[in-house]
């Protein structure tokens, strides 16, 4: 089966796989090669030096990829539906853009000593990533034309204290804030938090809920109305039209992709009279930002804070008297405790156990079967302190904070998916105490080995930020969902989430009138093939790892760090490892001066290139001769003979010259990728 790269570093056997494009042929005399498996039992080979036509398919976890017949048009007919479907994303992306560039909003002002004595209030340190976003934050307010930041992180990486600090400059500088958010119970935790890093200022703010009667609300907009409330906090009422402000200056979304269609349309009109900045728990991954880069600006959250300490995971047998030690080693450190049991027909009965196992404590139940407004109750009573222990479904909010919870209990743990269970425990150990998280194996049953390595894949990366790359990859690419939309969602299941972000970026491009190259499309055939001897990386992994470096540099800069690196951890790579280098480098320069093809026939070197005058004054400097046959043909290429004096086939002559004439400083580094 096919051997390729997986995110993580690991070779794997079989893993599905996108190949990019042409340029792969049948490969006959390498040591190594990958063999690429079609529909039908038909193989294709391929030296790992054109490791860079081979992406790996990610898909959300359980989508499962449908193979193509080698040579067949599915392939090119599916990568056409998508590319149609993201013309249309890529153009409102443009327009939305176009539209913010062209209104303008008033500009905010220096901060001030006030703001300066505010933002020292904060009581933990600051991380890195959201010094940066703090920075990136104040210079988009700061300029006459409105604000749209996307703030990704997840919960407890710092999201709420930028949103609070972005508030207090706009309401310091006597502008208005309304925060929206998803569910009743958010806008409860986000009033707590804004109230009391408010409470020694002279602002008003008000929350406007299901928690507030009629004449509450009433209230509350009629002052909203005249500018004295300063901070307002809702879920969607916000959005309705009796909503009125005296002077809106910034609109924090949390979550915004569990807002309705009708909603979000409503908040696309704000994006062009008001500042605004989207929270979202969900990472976004960065080549889903590089092709949507300054069309949205994204600051993402991924340093821990300096005090936060790793959940210790820990997979358990159902038995009643372990379970009752964990829970009662929670209590007596006065915590509480999440009990995630998904089956409703059975919760009760599960927390009549729970209650037996620990008779003093407050349990409780929240499961999505419950009406809304009971639901909220629950949810509302634990987060207060009212409860203990929760017993519930999965339907814990993704952005509730509650720092005295820090034991789960995962019950059947081996039902749930490994990004499901990666979420999951991200609930518990926000803060500096540490946390657990147990999964319970099932009672009388016996898992399927695939269930175990996913359960023990959790148990041994329980560090923050320890790579955990199979449920990350998940998680991003539900992000990238999230971001784009549902129909979005659909197009990266059909081609993979890399070549869907490849496309994406080419569709942009393409809109703004870039010239950016995303990919090297340049095949270099010279007869000689570069390779890493297994002698000299003998692990596989490593091997494999080393050769997608090479092969996906797309400056000079890169190749010489894998260089720098492989020497550092093997020694002076051997004579066909230099060979690899020296073609990167050549494939590099050639692909910047639009050479398409570079190969070796008798005693000439062939080129293939669009531009033949920029080839004739590279290479025109060098011995031999060089002649041009014919005009440019229908493909555009027109084809450059070149022959060199017979002594530069011998040893590796040839690619250093090759590598000195077309690397010149304006074909260092590829602009745009």
């Amino acid at each position: 089966g096919l051997r390729t790269v997986a995110e993580s570093g690991e070779s794997r056997p079989e893993l599905p796989a996108v190949l990019v494009g042409a340029g792969a042929e049948d490969a006959a005399g390498p040591e190594e090669v990958m063999e690429i498996l079609y529909r039908g039992g038909q193989t294709l080979l391929l030296p790992p030096s054109r490791l860079d036509l081979i992406q790996r398919y990610s898909a959300i976890e359980g989508v499962a990829p449908k193979l193509d017949k080698l040579g067949g048009t599915s392939w090119s007919r599916t990568k056409e539906r998508v590319r149609s479907g993201m013309r249309k994303l890529a153009g409102d992306l443009l327009k939305l853009y176009a539209e913010r560039q062209l209104a303008r909003a008033p500009a905010m002002p220096p901060a001030s000593d006030l703001y300066s004595q505010f933002e020292a209030a904060f009581p933990y340190e600051e991380t890195p990533d959201q010094s940066s976003a703090v920075t990136s934050l104040f210079e988009d307010m700061g300029r006459e034309r409105p604000m749209d930041r996307l703030l990704c992180g997840d919960v407890g990486f710092g999201k709420t204290e930028l949103a609070v600090r972005a508030a207090f400059r706009v309401v310091n500088g006597g502008g208005q804030v309304a925060v929206l958010v998803p569910t009743t119970v958010l806008a409860d935790q986000h009033e707590r938090t804004f109230r009391q890093r408010f409470a020694d200022y002279p602002f008003r703010i008000e929350t406007v809920s299901r928690f507030k009667t009629r004449k509450e609300q009433t209230a509350i907009l009629e002052e909203l109305k005249r500018g004295r409330v300063d901070v307002v906090i809702g879920t969607h009422r916000l959005l309705s039209d009796d909503v009125t402000f005296a002077d809106l200056g910034l609109v924090i979304v949390d979550e915004e992709q569990r807002f309705g269609v009708e909603h979000k349309q409503k908040l696309l009109s704000f994006r062009t009279t008001a500042d605004v900045m989207t929270l979202s728990a969900t990472p976004i991954p960065r080549t889903l930002h590089m092709a949507i880069l300054g069309l949205r600006d994204i600051s993402s959250l991924s340093t821990p804070p300096l005090d936060r300490r790793a959940i210790v995971t820990e997979l358990i047998p159902p038995n009643p008297r372990r379970l009752k030690q964990v829970i009662q080693r929670e209590l007596a450190r006065e915590g509480q405790i999440f009990y995630v049991h998904n089956r409703v027909y059975d919760i009760e009965s599960v927390a009549d156990d729970v209650q037996r196992m620990a008779p003093d404590a407050r349990v409780i139940i929240g499961h999505g079967q419950m009406p809304a407004r009971m639901l909220e109750k629950v949810m509302l009573q634990f987060i207060r302190g009212e409860a203990d222990i929760l017993v519930c479904t999965t339907i814990i909010e993704s952005g509730i904070d509650i720092p005295t919870a820090n034991t789960m209990i995962i019950d059947s743990a081996h039902m749930f998916g490994l990004s499901e269970l990666h979420q999951l425990r991200g609930r518990v150990g926000r803060y500096k105490h540490r946390a657990y998280c147990y999964l319970v194996l099932p009672k009388d049953k016996t898992i399927s080995e695939v269930a175990l390595k996913r359960l023990q894949a959790l148990e041994s990366f329980s560090m923050l930020g320890a790579g955990f790359r199979i449920a990350l990859r998940d998680l991003e690419i539900r992000g990238a969902g999230n971001l784009l939309g549902a129909e979005q969602s659909g197009h990266i299941a059909a081609v993979g989430y890399e070549m869907y972000c490849q496309l994406l970026e080419q569709e942009v491009a393409s809109l703004k009138r870039e010239d950016r190259v995303s990919t090297l499309d340049c095949v270099v055939d010279l007869g000689v093939e570069g390779s890493l001897p297994k002698g000299y990386i003998p692990t596989d992994a490593r091997r494999m790892d080393a050769y997608r470096r090479i092969c996906q540099a797309t400056d000079t800069t890169a190749v010489e760090k894998v260089h720098e690196d492989l020497t550092s951890a093997y020694g002076d790579p051997p004579g066909r490892a230099e060979v690899l280098f020296r073609l990167a480098e050549i494939r590099i320069a050639a692909t910047r001066l639009g050479i398409r093809t570079i190969t070796r026939h008798d005693n000439d070197v062939v080129f293939r290139t669009a531009r033949p005058r920029d080839l004739e004054s590279t290479m025109g400097q060098a011995k031999g001769t060089l002649r041009m046959v014919g005009r440019v043909e229908g493909d555009g290429l027109a084809t450059v003979y070149y022959r060199p004096p017979a002594s530069y086939f011998k040893g590796d002559t040839l690619l250093t010259v090759l590598r000195a004439r077309l690397t010149t400083p304006a074909t260092e580094t590829l602009t745009g990728v």
